[in-house]
């Protein structure tokens, strides 16, 4: 792999863990308010049913562990294993590709 593709999966992994930070800390929030006003799982989807906003901040959520996941497992073969080349570049991105697909599933299915 030639050092641009290097420093582009390095700037996609620390942008993404970024995006990552930010959507875990909302995501919580958003668990601790809905546990402490006792909201039902029926209640959660009845605000979170057809809002864009909701829809927006999850799909992103999913896009940012589609892309920073993927990448830290190629890492982590790469230096674990030695396993390097088309094989570990085709199977991360299979996992990338997975991750986005049951990612959106559910975020559809919320949303819907």
């Amino acid at each position: 792999m030639n050092v641009r593709s290097q420093v582009l999966l390095w700037t996609a992994q620390r942008a993404s863990a970024a995006v990552l930070a930010l959507c875990v800390v909302v995501h919580l929030i958003t668990i601790i308010y809905a546990v402490r006003n006792g909201l039902s799982a029926a209640e959660i989807l009845g605000r979170t049913r057809g809002n864009y906003s909701w829809f927006a901040f999850y799909a992103v959520f999913v896009a940012a562990v589609a892309i920073h996941a993927p990448i830290g497992l190629r890492t982590i073969l790469a230096e674990t294993f030695g396993w390097r080349g088309a094989a570990l570049d085709a199977l991360v991105l299979v996992l990338g590709i997975a991750l986005a697909l049951w990612g959106w599933r559910a975020v559809l299915a919320v949303f819907a």
